[in-house]
């Protein structure tokens, strides 16, 4: 999070803020600079807030990311040319992992496209591109007919409770019987008084889990925020901050624009090729990767590193051959507070990726050697 992260002081110019960001100040988080957010890294101290996850139940305040609603009768052709993935396939109430390329095969951003009606999309964007993101999409289907775009970013509190017992935690506030909703499946209903609330079955931590869509004025923000704190209070939920949500995301190897995935790495260099339909028909950045695959495919790999001698590789320390030639870069890095080992995501080239293959990463001016190892590090048990 390095890159990405700056702490932010108190007379710092303002940055943008979500409805509970008085709310985060007062607990006392430690607030960032995140993407041009003011957002907190530290709720209760990082590694108990990833514990707890892992164990029971988290709850995020992710306001800062970005809603873009694709309305009318050429909306699932507009999603086909934004989008990899084939949303074709959806049905009413479900989502798919996907992503915006560049016509290079690179990244505009990864996505999350709901399927709301046979004519109603929303794309759920990353905070850091968002501004970005929406003009992209102007740009790409600007001249598209009967679709129309709204960017609702800043309609809704989104948050995310996170964790084993997310589904008991949330079932207290609301009369939907959560365990009829999928994996990456969405429904809407009543959630702390409030209507037609959004519900889905997603998460960006590894673990079971829901994100709701509120009302975004401060004083609704505030009480649900409230509400599901105290429902989860008897399985030891944390308040939790981006420190914890980057170190779930990493044991799970899931992509963080800006380090796994940028407009600098295409979706085969990444591992993400499964979500690429390429038989689908056009889509923007399509081209592109039909050419690397008849070239013999990416020419280097992002692979899954666990630290076997003493040190912690952070993001963008260099990797090293054993005989000393520098073959890639760490794009995110930390110990494991689940897993109790130091790890990491790199960029290796295709010959050095296999698994059990030892590498050097230098911490400090030291070579400290580490392994390619299975990746995600951490999958949940299954039930």
């Amino acid at each position: 999070m390095r890159s990405e992260v700056t702490i932010l002081p108190e007379t710092a110019t303002p940055l943008r803020k979500t409805a509970l960001n008085a709310v985060h100040r007062a607990a006392k988080a430690k607030m960032v600079d995140f993407g041009g957010w003011d957002m907190p890294v530290d709720c209760c101290g990082l590694t108990a807030e990833h514990m707890a996850v892992r164990t029971g139940v988290g709850v995020f305040d992710v306001s800062h990311m970005g809603d873009i609603q694709l309305r009318g009768p050429g909306s699932l052709a507009a999603i086909q040319k934004l989008c990899m993935n084939d949303a074709s396939k959806l049905q009413v109430g479900q989502a798919q992992y996907s992503a915006m390329l560049y016509p290079n095969g690179t990244f505009v951003d990864d996505v999350i496209v709901h399927k709301l009606s046979e004519n109603d999309y929303l794309i759920v964007i990353n905070a850091g591109t968002r501004e970005k993101d929406v003009q992209w999409v102007r740009q790409v289907i600007g001249g598209m007919p009967s679709v129309h775009m709204n960017d609702f970013s800043d309609y809704y509190t989104q948050l995310a409770i996170q964790g084993p017992r997310a589904q008991e935690t949330l079932q207290k506030l609301t009369p939907v019987d959560l365990s009829q909703i999928k994996n990456y499946w969405f429904t809407w209903g009543q959630v702390s008084g409030l209507y037609n609330v959004m519900i889905a079955r997603t998460g960006y931590t590894g673990e079971d889990g829901f994100e709701i869509y509120i009302p975004s004025d401060e004083p609704t923000s505030a009480r649900v925020w409230g509400e599901v704190l105290e429902a989860g209070k008897e399985f030891g939920i944390a308040a939790c901050g981006l420190g914890s949500r980057n170190t779930l995301r990493l044991e799970a190897a899931m992509a963080l624009y800006g380090h796994e995935i940028s407009d600098t790495i295409n979706v085969f260099e990444a591992g993400l090729g499964r979500y690429a339909k390429l038989d689908k028909g056009d889509f923007v950045g399509r081209d592109a990767l039909v050419k690397i695959q008849e070239e013999g495919g990416p020419k280097r790999k992002l692979v899954g590193l666990e630290m076997i001698e003493r040190g912690i590789g952070r993001d963008g320390y260099p990797v090293f051959s054993l005989d000393g030639e520098r073959i890639g870069e760490i794009t995110s890095g930390s110990p494991a507070p689940f897993l109790k080992k130091n790890i990491a995501l790199a960029y290796v080239p295709v010959e050095s990726s296999a698994l059990d293959t030892e590498v050097a990463v230098e911490i400090r001016g030291q070579m400290v050697k580490a392994k390619v190892v299975p990746t995600p590090f951490y999958k949940r048990p299954k039930k």
